[in-house]
C-alpha cells in the first residue's frame, strides 16, 4: 500500500516509492530526488499522504504526484511547456520544472493569492528553486484554474492537482497538438483521474483511470 513508502528522508522516501513500483520512470525518480518536500509542507514531509497547507489546500499524497508525473511522462521533454492548475505549495511544480529542463518551462496557477505568494517562498527555499524562478522557467500566477491559463498556451502537458466539476474544456482547448492533460473528476460521488489526449490532428482521447479522493477545483473563498 502507498503508505509504506514513507519514510525519515526525502530519498527514503523517493526510494520506497519506486521499490514499490509507485515510480517507475528513472526519469521522474531523479526529478522528485532533486526536490526536498520539506520545502513544501511543515508537517509529514516524509510521509506518503497529503498535507494541509492551509486555505482548505492539501500537498498532494507523493504516491499521487509519482502518478501524474508517471501519466505524463512522454510530454515531459526538454523544452516542454506544462502547466499546474492548482499549484497549491508548489511542490510538483518544481518537479515537473526538473522533468522539461533545462529549457522548459512551467506556469503554476491557484485561485488563492496566498497559495500563489506561498509556492514562490517555497520554491526559493532552494538554490536550484531560485534560479527556475529568477530564469523565467518557473512562474506562478492567481487565476481560476478552470479557465487555464491562456498566455502560455499551447501547453505540451496540463496537469490538475483538484477535482473538476466535469470535463474542462477550456483546459482541452489550451493543449498542443499533441499534448496530453491529467484530471481528476468528479463523478456523482466518486472522482476519477481522466488522461486526455489531444493527437497531431486536433482529435481527442478521453480514458478514465482510477478513484481517487481530492479537494474540489472551486472559486477561492469570499
Amino acid at each position: 500500500m502507498a503508505w509504506r513508502s514513507s519514510s525519515t528522508t526525502n530519498a527514503g522516501l523517493i526510494g520506497n516509492l519506486a521499490s514499490s513500483k509507485l515510480i517507475k520512470s528513472p526519469r521522474v525518480k531523479e526529478a522528485m530526488l532533486a526536490v526536498d518536500r520539506a520545502h513544501y509542507t511543515r508537517t509529514g514531509a516524509y510521509e506518503d499522504s497529503p498535507q494541509s497547507i492551509g486555505h482548505s489546500a492539501t500537498v498532494s499524497a507523493p504516491h499521487m504526484h509519482a502518478h501524474a508525473c508517471e501519466g505524463l511522462i512522454d510530454h515531459l521533454r526538454p523544452g516542454s511547456r506544462v502547466l499546474d492548475v492548482g499549484s497549491g505549495s508548489g511542490y510538483l511544480t518544481h518537479v515537473l520544472a526538473n522533468l522539461v529542463a533545462p529549457n522548459g518551462s512551467v506556469i503554476g496557477v491557484d485561485h488563492i493569492q496566498e497559495l500563489v505568494n506561498l509556492s514562490v517562498q517555497n520554491v526559493r527555499k532552494s538554490a536550484e528553486g531560485r534560479e527556475l524562478l529568477d530564469s523565467g522557467r518557473v512562474r506562478f500566477y492567481k487565476a481560476d484554474g478552470r479557465l487555464g491559463w491562456k498566455e502560455g498556451a499551447p501547453y505540451d502537458a496540463i496537469h490538475v492537482g483538484a477535482a473538476a466539476g466535469g470535463m474542462q474544456q477550456n483546459l482541452i482547448d489550451q493543449l498542443q497538438s499533441p499534448g496530453r492533460l491529467f484530471i481528476p473528476v468528479e463523478e456523482g460521488r466518486l472522482q476519477n483521474i481522466w488522461i486526455v489526449d489531444k493527437l497531431e490532428d486536433g482529435s481527442v482521447t478521453q480514458k478514465k483511470l482510477y478513484e481517487v479522493f481530492f479537494v474540489p477545483l472551486t472559486d477561492a473563498p469570499e
